[in-house]
């Protein structure tokens, strides 16, 4: 009888085949990452040289692109992303797509901690609430998915104001108006900035009766595959029960479930680090400047 060999046998083959194709996506997808990063545009020089690519394979990728959409060149020939490529980026299929890998990560939080489980975005000057696990306590704290609130006193924004890139924020803060909900709420810009800091050194954000009187309120931050801050993942309960004590493993249990998140949506930690580096390298210079 003749043995019929599956294709999946003929690994020589199937391997040769394929890598042509996987480079070039992989040379796409760098000018796509390259072009996102600088929404002022960039010229063809400068593309292939930050990429890698020789010059004319560059102005192949580019003009291809450009036809179909992808990307789009202004009055000096620079080259931005195009309206299709936007439209495919939509914040509300990024935000579905962020929904989908932070859902099991949420649920096993949920039942850890017996508690309401947030998912919040950055939306203008407000924290928008993507997803909402509430409570199965009679007694809880009560959000809505589509909800959104201040930044200024929330735990959700806090946990993205400290890790947002320097300039942004400090753009952001510049024109965000301080929300007063209770007593408690920070409503100046240098003391927000001081606990801002304090938040990047413990890893998480607390509202502690910010938002209101008798709830507490425990944030971590979620990264996506470039080292950004994409959205955070809290934890919010009445402070009868999540006191002083119980705070410690609170915090554990949101930062490892958002570090979760973030390795599903394609961060890696290292690369997280240099970024940070780089923006408090910059922003130190640009305080000294100053």
């Amino acid at each position: 009888m003749t043995r019929v060999q599956h294709p999946v046998m003929q690994a020589g083959k199937l391997r040769r085949s394929n890598a042509a194709p996987v480079g070039v996506l992989t040379k796409v997808l760098s000018i796509f990452d390259l072009l996102d990063r600088s929404p002022g545009g960039l010229q063809l020089r400068s593309i292939a040289e930050q990429t890698g690519l020789n010059k004319s394979t560059a102005y192949r990728f580019l003009a291809h692109l450009e036809r179909a959409g992808y990307l789009v060149r202004d009055l000096t020939g620079a080259y931005l992303i195009g309206p299709r490529l936007v439209h495919l980026g939509a914040n509300s299929t990024y935000q579905a797509t962020i929904c989908k890998l932070s859902r099991p990560a949420m649920e096993s939080l949920w039942r850890e901690t017996g508690e309401t489980v947030n998912l919040g975005a950055l939306d203008g000057a407000e924290v928008l609430y993507l997803d909402v696990l509430e409570s199965p306590h009679h007694f809880r704290l009560s959000s809505q998915t589509g909800m959104r609130r201040a930044i200024n006193c929330t735990a959700l924004g806090k946990a993205i104001l400290a890790w947002l890139p320097p300039a942004t924020r400090d753009e952001l803060l510049a024109h965000m108006r301080f929300e007063k909900r209770t007593p408690h709420s920070i409503t100046q810009p240098a003391e927000l900035l001081t606990e801002l800091g304090r938040i990047q050194r413990r890893g998480y954000a607390l509202d502690n009766e910010e938002v209101e009187t008798g709830a507490c309120c425990v944030a971590a931050p979620i990264f996506d595959s470039s080292g950004l801050i994409t959205a955070s993942i809290s934890v919010a309960g009445p402070i009868t029960r999540m006191g002083h004590n119980r705070i410690p493993a609170i915090s554990s249990a949101v930062t490892k479930a958002a570090a979760e998140i973030s390795r599903l949506l394609g961060y890696k930690e290292a690369t997280g680090r240099a970024r940070a580096r780089s923006s408090n390298g910059k922003a130190r210079r640009k305080s000294k400047r100053a």
